[in-house]
């Protein structure tokens, strides 16, 4: 008897966001493990991490035609598991030039998935005649939850991050069986074409503009998820619970606010409403930076993953709501401008940790939330749902 759940069509797409996220995700509780084992400082292991966002880039640029031929349910299938190993094999590094090599194969296949399952929650959005792109998101959030509590518990009980690592194989395999064991790619969009475009999408003034809308959300979210751990254990000498607690607060609280994103952005102006999601990032930067302790530094990582939940995708709608070039180009050039800050800002946000703090790492991105909030009225004054 088969042991695949059936699923309705856009629940098999939040759920490949989910068993994506928690592959990914269990890493970062284990970077204060990482880093105290090479005996290195926070400098050397950003460099490192640029290894998952050298490969993620590549993998975003050219993985398209490989993706084609495989097909999304295979593709899916394999990548899912490989990226699960690839970080198991990548914690094993000895040294940071090492963990920069092997994270390039985990990238690879984190840039190939994001394609798909953005590209499945576009269309099963079509299919069904109304919005997903946030819910799904929010699953994704829901996996990195998962995957943060998951990873704390495994420090706190002293499992090391190869054995750790290697337990989340078995669960991702177990997961795409059940949960996706049944999947089938969503019908084309009548808008898709399998006419290429440019490896790399030039931006206009209007997509720059929109790429500061969500430069400061993109850097705080990555450096949530990258430095959160190591700064709750290095600053406040916090249980190693705590600090993967602090990943998976901040993915909780992004998690529930993209859930209910949708209805938001039905009713209100996108300006007001990332006005207001940047007033609590900035709100949760303030928090801390300045924090006392752990448990209040908890609340700045809640106030972070709320801030920063909904900022991309209102950025994205505006893109394609532009009329001076095809939607799917400014699209292009805004994920890929607005991607590279989220992968490649944070892991060099390591040297401000090493030379001034890991306060600090946080602290500096106030002044581009600051940007954010000035430009937010590109997003447009008017509910989504009456925009053309």
């Amino acid at each position: 008897m088969s042991l695949t759940i059936p699923l309705a069509p856009h629940q098999r797409v939040f759920a490949s966001f989910a068993i994506y996220a928690f592959a990914l995700g269990n890493l970062f509780p284990r970077l204060p493990d990482i880093k105290r084992a090479m005996g290195i400082e926070e400098g050397a292991l950003g460099l490192a991490l640029i290894g998952t966002s050298t490969g993620t880039l590549i993998s975003l640029t050219l993985a398209a035609p490989v993706i084609a031929h495989l097909g999304h349910r295979r593709a899916l299938f394999l990548l899912l598991p490989l990226m699960a190993l690839f970080f198991a094999i990548a914690v094993h590094a000895s040294t940071p030039l090492a963990l920069f090599l092997l994270l390039i194969p985990a990238g690879l296949t984190m840039g190939a998935t994001e394609v798909i399952v953005n590209v499945e929650a576009d269309r099963t959005e079509a299919a069904l005649g109304r919005r997903i792109m946030n819910r799904a998101h929010a699953f994704w959030s829901f996996g990195f939850f998962g995957a943060g509590l998951f990873g704390a518990a495994m420090a706190q009980f002293g499992i090391s991050p190869g054995l750790h690592l290697a337990l989340v194989l078995p669960l991702i395999l177990a997961a795409v069986w059940v949960l996706l064991g049944d999947f089938q790619p969503a019908p084309r969009r009548g808008t898709d074409t399998s006419e290429g475009g440019p490896a790399i999408a030039r931006p206009t003034l209007g997509i720059i503009v929109l790429v500061g809308v969500s430069l400061s959300a993109m850097l705080l979210e990555g450096a949530s998820i990258d430095w959160s751990a190591i700064y709750m254990r290095s600053v406040f000498d916090a249980l190693p619970f705590l600090g993967g607690l602090a990943v998976a607060t901040t993915a909780l609280s992004q998690a529930i606010t993209r859930y209910f994103a949708d209805r938001i952005v039905d009713r209100h102006a996108p300006d007001h409403v990332a006005r207001i999601m940047q007033a609590g990032m900035a709100l949760g930067v303030l928090v801390i930076f300045f924090a006392p302790s752990a448990p209040v530094a908890l609340v700045g990582f809640a106030l972070l993953g709320a801030g920063t939940a909904a900022i991309f995708p209102l950025a994205m709608s505006a893109a394609a709501q532009r009329s001076d070039r095809p939607a799917a180009l400014n699209v292009a050039a805004l994920a890929q401008f607005s991607f590279v800050t989220f992968l490649l800002g944070p892991p060099l946000l390591g040297f401000v940790a090493e030379h001034v703090g890991l306060r600090w790492t946080f602290g500096l991105c106030l002044p581009l939330v600051a940007v954010s909030f000035a430009l937010a009225g590109a997003l447009g004054s008017k509910p989504i749902k009456t925009a053309p």
